[in-house]
């Protein structure tokens, strides 16, 4: 019996409804709209991919959305003067950097002037220690959705064991961290697996709940998957091309074979990755609350 496909797509749809009539509310009963900077620099094709589909969202939902393309050699005094200004914006919420930036520019410098009321990627220093104590404003975009995804498709979390496998700063330690916590859709016994690991398959086929953010195609093939796991898949690999000149991806686990063993998985594209952006806007409309002093609760 084949496992229960996790449809990203189905879910982040569903959280984008309840998006649309949350901004439509807050407009209608608070005149507050969202409102979204994403900071380009250079027109690297993915990162510009990336940010026309963040700003093609922003728009379908009603936020206040804003593009501001500089050139690849603006001076990291330039971009932090720009970063300062949308700090002091009322209008902007939210303020994204899209990574990776050109080599003369400091990463952590700009991340770490990034006001943390309008860190919606939850990378400031002030985020990741609030998320680490169990009272984090944000979420990291691509771990909430993971979380999201478990939550909204009935997988227990609650004293299960979770293997982690990969140990990023974006994905790795903050979904480890969330779903640690005493709080509802988490409260599980984590592992973190890495290259330091001696015996990966060990920990792996102990997993209630797999993750996986190794960064390699097809790492986890089933001898590694227990009977019954559910296996989330958070890696995205181009492993060739079709005759159509599109990219043919596939994620960090052997699907194929894997699927015939767990009892629910995500695909790869499909899985994890439309998640992401719609988390993004999810911490824009928490921070456009929070700056017009609206507590939580719908609107």
């Amino acid at each position: 019996m084949g496992a229960k496909i996790i449809s990203g797509t189905e879910v982040a749809k569903q959280i984008r409804e309840e998006l649309a009539k949350e901004v439509a509310l807050l407009k209608e009963k608070n005149n507050v709209v969202p409102g979204l900077v994403t900071i380009l620099i250079g027109e690297n094709p993915a990162s510009v991919s990336y940010v026309t589909g963040k700003q093609k969202t922003a728009k379908e939902l009603g936020f206040y959305s804003v593009q501001d393309t500089q050139p690849a050699d603006v001076t990291e005094e330039k971009l932090l003067a720009l970063i300062d200004r949308y700090n002091r914006d009322p209008k902007i919420h939210g303020i994204l950097v899209q990574l990776p930036l050109p080599k003369h520019i400091n990463e952590t410098k700009v991340l770490y002037a990034i006001d943390p009321k309008k860190d919606v990627d939850a990378f400031h220093p002030v985020n990741v220690g609030k998320l680490m104590i169990g009272e984090a404003d944000y979420l990291p975009c691509t771990p909430s959705g993971i979380q999201q995804l478990l939550i909204r498709t009935g997988v227990k979390i609650d004293g299960a064991e979770v293997v982690v496998l990969g140990r990023s700063n974006i994905v790795g330690k903050p979904i480890a961290n969330m779903l640690l916590q005493k709080q509802k859709g988490a409260n599980a016994t984590v592992t973190i697996c890495h290259t330091g690991t001696k015996d990966i398959p060990l920990h792996t086929r102990r997993a209630d709940i797999l993750i996986v953010a190794a960064g390699k195609p097809k790492a986890v093939t089933a001898d590694m998957v227990k009977e019954g796991a559910v296996v989330i898949d958070v890696g995205v690999n181009r492993v060739g091309m079709t005759k159509e000149g599109k990219a043919i991806l596939c994620g960090d686990v052997d699907f194929e074979a894997v699927k015939e063993k767990a009892s629910a998985i995500t695909p790869v594209p499909g899985g994890v990755g439309p998640m992401t952006i719609i988390m993004l806007m999810m911490n824009t409309v928490k921070a456009a609350k929070v700056a017009a002093g609206i507590k939580e609760g719908r609107g």
